[in-house]
C-alpha cells in the first residue's frame, strides 16, 4: 500500500515509517523539513498546520496516517495548529487526492472539558475525523516508551538525574499509567490499514501493565543506579508553583502537562487486543535501552 505519513519525521513517525517499510508498504513522509534518515522512504516538504504542500504530497497515495502532535506550545506551534488545523487540512487533502483511508493518532484521555488544551484539541480533531466521510480509524496511545522518547528518556530521567539530593515526586505519586512500547504502536497502525473491521472504530492503545507515577520514577531511578530518595511535593504547593513557572522557557513542566499527570493515563486493553496482534513489550525490557547511560556514581 502507498502510505503518506504526515509528521512522520518525529520520534513515533520514524518508528512507524521503518515498520511500514518492513511490511512492504511504499512510504512517503511529509514534514516541514522534508528530510529524514531512512533509506527507502520518500521525504517531501509539507506543513499541515499552514496547509502547504499537502495536496502535492497526497497525490497517488492510498492511505494517510496523521501523526502530528506536540506536548508543549512554542511560538506559532500551538495545540490548535498542530492538532486541529493540521487535521482539517489533511482531511481536505485526502479527499481532494482521492485517498479513502485515514488513520489518526489521537491520545488516550482526549476529551472535551478536561481543562487540558492538549486533550481538548485532540478531541476536537477526533470529531473532524469522525465526520469526514472517509474510512477512518482513530488510535489513542497512552504514554509511548522507546528509544528517543521525551517522557521516560527526557522528563523522568531528568528528574532522577537533577543535581538534587532527592527526586521530587508530585503528591504521593498515585496517578496510574499504562505505557505502551512504540513498536506496538507502529504495529497497531499498520494492522489497522489492513483490517477492514477497524474502519469507523476508535481504539485505546495501552501496554501490558499499570504503574503509578511513583513506581515509574522508582523504575527509572533503579535502572540508572541511583539511590536518591523520593521526596513528595504536596499537591497544594504544586498547584501554586506550576502556574507561576509554566510560562518560563526553562520550566521542567507546563500547566497543561501537570493537569495531564494528575489525571493519570490508563485503559482496559481488551478491546485493543481483540482488534490487533501486538507484542506488548514490557517497559522493564526497554528501559535500559531508553536511558542508555553510564550508571550514576555516588548518586
Amino acid at each position: 500500500m502507498k502510505v503518506l505519513l504526515i509528521g512522520g519525521s518525529g520520534y513515533v513517525g520514524s518508528h512507524m515509517a521503518q515498520h511500514l517499510l518492513a511490511q512492504g508498504h511504499q512510504v512517503t513522509v511529509a514534514s516541514r523539513r522534508g528530510e529524514g534518515p531512512l533509506e527507502g522512504v520518500r521525504y517531501v516538504v509539507a506543513d499541515a498546520a499552514k496547509n502547504e504542500g499537502l495536496l502535492e504530497a497526497a497525490q497517488g497515495q492510498e492511505a494517510l496516517i496523521y501523526l502530528v502532535g506536540i506536548i508543549r506550545e512554542r511560538g506559532d506551534q500551538t495545540f490548535r495548529q498542530a492538532h486541529v488545523e493540521g487535521v482539517r487540512h489533511s482531511l481536505a487533502a485526502a479527499k481532494a487526492a482521492g485517498i479513502p483511508r485515514f488513520v489518526h493518532m489521537s491520545a488516550l484521555g482526549a476529551a472535551r472539558g478536561t481543562g487540558s488544551r492538549y486533550y481538548e484539541t485532540k478531541a476536537e480533531a477526533e470529531e473532524l475525523v469522525q465526520t469526514s466521510g472517509l474510512d477512518w480509524t482513530i488510535l489513542r496511545p497512552s504514554l509511548i516508551f522507546g528509544r528517543g522518547d521525551e517522557f521516560f528518556g527526557g522528563v523522568l530521567k531528568g528528574l532522577v538525574s537533577a543535581p538534587l539530593p532527592f527526586i521530587p515526586l508530585i503528591g504521593d505519586g498515585s496517578f496510574v499509567f499504562r505505557p505502551i512500547w512504540v513498536g506496538d504502536v507502529a504495529m497497531a497502525f499498520e494492522q489497522a490499514l489492513k483490517r477492514p473491521g477497524t474502519i469507523h472504530r476508535s481504539y485505546n492503545l495501552v501496554g501490558p501493565k499499570e504503574y503509578t507515577f511513583r513506581e515509574l520514577l522508582l523504575l527509572v531511578r533503579d535502572t540508572l543506579g541511583s539511590r536518591k530518595p523520593l521526596l513528595p511535593i504536596p499537591l497544594a504547593l504544586m498547584d501554586l508553583v506550576v502556574p507561576l513557572i509554566s510560562p518560563l522557557p526553562f520550566s521542567p513542566i507546563t500547566l497543561d502537562q501537570y493537569r495531564q499527570l494528575k489525571m493519570g493515563n490508563t485503559a482496559d486493553p481488551v478491546y485493543m487486543r481483540n482488534a490487533f496482534s501486538l507484542e506488548e513489550r514490557s517497559l522493564e525490557a526497554e528501559l535500559p535501552n531508553i536511558l542508555s547511560t553510564k550508571r550514576l556514581v555516588g548518586a
